[in-house]
């Protein structure tokens, strides 16, 4: 008996001049196929990388969008969508990734990485950490990484947890890091809550040369692939329970 195909995941980063942006989503793609071998997966960017949406979109006649977001700002809420309606591709549209555990164990995969035991409560209950962000103009963005500190906080008992931003409005990381030492962390460290190196994750890391630890953007971690496949099997789950004529709608 023949298995009914599934939609092909449909994976949508936002795209750098930066050529490690595309190289980490290529890792990041390998993994998610580690993941699910008999997925087929593909990607498009928004901007600056190709191939574009409008390239991929044209050619998959079935297909569940995944954006490569961490939170529900501008990209998400408009040009996605809008690209996607450009093309004349109805693909239904998983959520973005945070808030979700996942991103928190990925958090602590990479501070472990660089350097930070942390497992031992001792140690976490004397390490204040800066989330630092890219930042948004959009406010319900920026609540959103807030909620991800205070979450990554009271789960893992860290002495403190800021959020900085790379842009937009502050605090910066300096501020941050001053922050924890007032809070009354004996050590502290740096988490960027980003996916891919670039602009944004240099500036924070020129910014954390105070800290006594840097971690690396998220990246390829494979928690972050398994993230990926939660949010296409929901979405897909989802569009499967639609009737026939929301789909055509």
């Amino acid at each position: 008996m023949s298995r009914t195909p599934v939609p092909a995941l449909l994976l949508i980063a936002h795209g750098s001049r930066d050529p490690r942006h595309a190289a980490t989503v290529a890792a990041l793609v390998r993994e998610v196929r580690a993941q699910r071998p008999a997925l087929e997966v593909a990607t498009a960017y928004l901007d600056h990388c190709a191939p574009r949406i409008p390239q991929v979109a044209a050619r998959l006649t079935d297909a569940v969008a995944v954006p490569l977001l961490l939170n529900r700002a501008f990209h998400a809420k408009h040009d996605i969508p809008a690209a996607l309606r450009a093309t004349g591709a109805a693909l239904p549209v998983a959520d973005v990734l945070g808030p979700s555990p996942l991103l928190l164990a990925a958090l602590d995969r990479r501070l472990a990485e660089a350097g930070l035991d942390v497992r031992s409560a001792a140690v976490r209950s004397r390490t204040g950490v800066v989330l630092a962000a890219a930042g948004s103009s959009d406010p319900a963005a920026d609540a959103a990484t807030r909620a991800v500190a205070a979450t990554w906080r009271r789960t893992r008992g860290w002495a403190a947890v800021e959020v900085a931003y790379a842009s937009a409005a502050g605090p910066r990381v300096p501020d941050a890091l001053a922050a924890l030492r007032t809070a009354g962390a004996t050590r502290t460290a740096v988490a960027p809550y980003l996916l891919a190196p670039g602009l944004l994750p240099d500036r924070i890391a020129a910014a954390a040369e105070d800290a006594d630890l840097l971690a690396d953007v998220l990246g390829p971690a494979p928690e972050l692939a398994t993230l990926l496949l939660e949010r296409y099997d929901r979405a897909r789950l989802a569009a499967e329970a639609l009737p026939a004529e929301a789909l055509t709608a």
